[in-house]
């Protein structure tokens, strides 16, 4: 018996995909007072900007993840085009 007619006893050797991340990523560009602010949670890290811009980053990732939670989807599942939409209505005026 040749080693290329040989297998393992476990069987032939399987690949697994490793798993979906995603997240958002919010920078505000505006500061200009020297505060470094970041807020991070599971799916999401925001940076910078002054303190309405932060504010506002933080208020839109909220609303962003309610909607989220109310249409019984993840951010790692949801279609892209979809997030946008939300993520557009979750943005404060």
């Amino acid at each position: 018996m040749s080693k290329r007619d040989r297998t393992s006893p476990a069987g032939p050797k399987k690949t697994t995909k490793p798993a979906v991340q995603a997240g958002l990523l919010g920078v505000g560009l505006d500061n200009t007072d020297g505060h470094k602010r970041i807020t991070t949670g599971e799916n999401f890290v925001l940076v910078g900007g002054s303190t309405e811009t932060h504010e506002r980053m933080a208020e839109t990732t909220i609303k962003t993840f309610e909607e989220l939670k109310r249409r019984d989807k993840r951010i790692e599942t949801v279609d892209p085009r979809e997030l946008a939409e939300i993520l557009h209505k979750s943005t404060p005026r």
